[in-house]
């Protein structure tokens, strides 16, 4: 799948077959967060990669928006430096790895935004580190309606040149 298609189809996924997702792959969605720009090359993230049942039950109960990590199959958990384009990088980050899974058939869904003391404990992460999020991945359980979204018009969103010069 090229990018563009990954993109236009990528929707978040919540259920997850009971099926792991292959160790090469996992490897590769990491890659893709490590290969992802960042302000003044500072790399300002860390990858925690939860395969293990039991840990990713345990996220699910501390993550009150994401209850469903239980079920996934795997869980990356992104720990950010505290710097100033530490949020920005880590979110480029994210979804360089939600598309390249998703252009490989396992869907995802960020879970959690800062604030998760109770993750840091769980995993060890140091202090000096905040936790953005946990994006949980796996095979979806229903075929996901790619490209089935509803997004305002382009000549809502769209500007040419100053706001509101229409760019169609």
């Amino acid at each position: 799948m090229d990018t563009f298609e990954a993109v236009r189809t990528v929707l978040a996924v919540r259920k997850y077959q009971d099926k792991p997702v292959p160790p090469d792959l996992v490897r590769r969605i990491v890659e893709a967060g490590r290969q992802t720009g960042s302000g003044l090359n500072g790399q300002p993230w860390h990858f925690i990669v939860v395969e293990n049942r039991e840990t990713l039950r345990r996220l699910g109960s501390l993550a009150r928006s994401g209850p469903y990590i239980a079920q996934a199959p795997l869980a990356i958990v992104v720990a950010i430096e505290k710097t100033r384009f530490a949020v920005s990088d880590a979110s480029r980050a994210v979804q360089s790895m939600t598309l390249t899974a998703w252009s490989d058939g396992v869907g995802s869904n960020w879970v959690g935004f800062l604030g998760m003391t109770e993750v840091k404990a769980l995993l060890g992460i140091p202090d000096t580190l905040d936790v953005l999020a946990i994006i949980p991945f796996g095979y979806p359980v229903q075929a996901a309606g790619r490209g089935k979204k509803q997004r305002k018009p382009l000549a809502e969103v769209a500007h040419r040149e100053r706001f509101e010069q229409p760019f169609a």
